[in-house]
């Protein structure tokens, strides 16, 4: 028989075994539980099918059509199973650790394989982490003005042994109306959190952890309250840097997109920086003057940023006074002050 295991203890001791979500491809594209293949017990609307009949019918009526379904596939359960774990050992999930799960994992079990596991209470007990347990750790936040290089920063605090979750690389976005500039689609909010409490669970919670200031917003993705309300609790780094210095790194950055892409994020923005700044930020745009048209933005983000700052206890803030975007000696100049 397969052995159900908690969610802790697969993170804790199973992450190496090959993990099998086998809810509908819908379910999976929402969200699942990072490095899963997904093998989906029914379609999408094979399973709108069997709840429709367990609401309309009976609970037996709709395992009947669920069995009906299954059997002419099982053999192909059989052989992308194997295909995926060839070593014969496998972690099964599905929502809630019900039947889903239980029956494919009894499936497998019986055609030889190994060992195999099915994960108590199933995604919904992953979700429950990646929502709500960020409650341990020293959290370390990196803030500043926009421009000032904070995630270049945190790059090299990482490459220095520094435990570091990037928030804006979790969520494909640099985290303004700027930020999806150069990048592909985001993960959906689910997915995110589910990616981040992954690399979250990794953590030595005894040691200072690296965190990029963000609004509860990145993008289209929503921060985990509760990690939200902790980072603006926490320690804060403040980087202090001039507008101008931070302008033209925000030409390196952008620039090499077409400017169709700099004007429609201008365009979303165009109320906060009011009638007039948009007109001139999209005719400097149209000069190829990069550099006054991220003067104009930065006007705009400056006034944001300042705003959430009166939100903290300037008790647990540190300004930063940097001369240059210099990654790498801002990185160092910061890890000899945080213990000051």
């Amino acid at each position: 028989m397969p052995k159900e295991v908690s969610i802790t203890h697969f993170l804790n001791h199973l992450v190496h075994v090959t993990l099998i979500d086998v809810r509908t491809p819908a379910e999976f594209e929402k969200g699942h539980i990072p490095g899963a293949v997904n093998i989906p017990l029914f379609s999408n609307k094979e399973r709108a099918h069997v709840g429709t009949v367990y609401k309309q019918e009976s609970r037996d009526a709709a395992i009947e059509l669920g069995y009906q379904y299954v059997n002419p596939r099982l053999k192909k359960y059989i052989a992308e199973s194997e295909k995926v774990a060839p070593d014969g050992n496998v972690v099964v999930y599905c929502w809630r650790g019900g039947m889903r799960s239980h029956a494919f994992a009894k499936h497998l079990k019986k055609n030889g394989f190994k060992e195999v596991y099915v994960i108590e209470h199933g995604y919904k007990a992953y979700r429950n982490l990646a929502v709500n347990n960020y409650t341990e750790g020293d959290l370390r936040v990196l803030g500043g003005y926009t421009g000032s290089g904070k995630t270049h920063i945190l790059h090299e605090i990482a490459k220095r042994g520094e435990q570091v979750i990037d928030l804006e690389g979790l969520a494909n976005h640099k985290g303004s109306a700027f930020g999806n500039i150069g990048l592909g689609a985001q993960p959906t909010t689910e997915q995110f959190a589910n990616n981040l409490y992954w690399e979250w669970h990794k953590l030595d919670f005894s040691k200072p952890i690296w965190i990029e200031d963000e609004s509860v917003n990145i993008g289209d993705v929503n921060l985990p309250v509760p990690l939200f309300r902790r980072m603006r609790q926490a320690d804060l780094f403040f980087l202090e840097m001039s507008k101008a210095v931070r302008a033209k790194l925000l030409v390196e950055e952008y620039t090499v997109d077409n400017k169709e892409k700099l004007a429609s994020a201008i365009q979303r923005i165009r109320k906060r920086l009011g009638t007039q700044n948009t007109k001139t930020a999209l005719l400097k745009l149209q000069e190829n003057n990069f550099y006054e048209v991220a003067l104009i933005a930065l006007g705009y983000y400056d006034k944001y940023y300042k705003k959430g700052m009166e939100k903290r206890n300037s008790g647990h803030v540190q300004v930063i006074k940097l001369k240059n975007t210099n990654a790498l000696t801002n990185a160092k100049q910061i890890l000899k002050l945080q213990y000051v």
